[in-house]
């Protein structure tokens, strides 16, 4: 269930039609999951498979972002930017 922002910001960094794998789709999209699995892990506290899979994506998208950081450093801006995220 990802939401309507979610939908329009992977619209908006594609780099054409059918994008699905560049790394700013996908850190739109773990960006999206992450935020549900917050809710999910805070309505159910030991639900502890869940806690590592959150953990998982997080560091992905860490890994993701270091990686555009390294090689567009303007996209990066802009995706942190419009994603809210901290850094």
């Amino acid at each position: 269930m990802v939401d309507k922002k979610a939908t329009s910001l992977q619209e908006k960094f594609m780099h054409h039609e059918k994008d699905t794998g560049s790394v700013e789709v996908q850190v739109v999209k773990l960006t999206a999951e992450i935020k549900e699995l917050q809710g999910h892990c805070e309505h159910n506290p030991k639900d502890f498979s869940s806690k590592r899979g959150l953990l998982q994506k997080v560091n992905q998208r860490k890994r993701f972002l270091d990686y555009l950081k390294h090689h567009n450093q303007n996209a990066h801006k802009e995706l942190v930017k419009e994603l809210g995220l901290r850094k």
